[in-house]
């Protein structure tokens, strides 16, 4: 019985409720995981998403990006606070306006 209970979990879903493919399994910050939003302008579409996320992927120490054109909100995960200015540049080489943070 106890084998049967364990197995559903197993065999779910490889994306977490939030989307993300990396299913940290944890209860909540992942590990080294500073979380922040900010508010980006000029996004419309998903090419607009992954134009902004590959730019902030690229600044040190960040693990993980999920950008919504329809909200304008970008959710950074890093190993640690990253400076305002290091994802202004980021977003501003992606071609969009960083706002500050949500």
């Amino acid at each position: 019985m106890t084998a049967e209970t364990q197995l559903p979990q197993a065999t779910g879903s490889c994306c977490s409720p939030s989307g993300s493919c990396h299913d940290s399994a944890d209860s909540g910050a992942p590990a080294g995981g500073v979380t922040t939003v900010y508010q980006v302008t000029g996004m419309t579409c998903g090419h607009c998403e992954g134009a902004v996320s590959e730019e902030i992927s690229g600044i040190e120490g960040v693990t993980s990006v999920k950008a919504v054109a329809s909200t304008g909100q970008v959710t950074v995960v890093s190993r640690a606070p990253l400076t305002e200015d290091a994802v202004r540049a980021a977003v501003d080489e992606a071609g969009y306006e960083l706002v500050g943070r949500a």
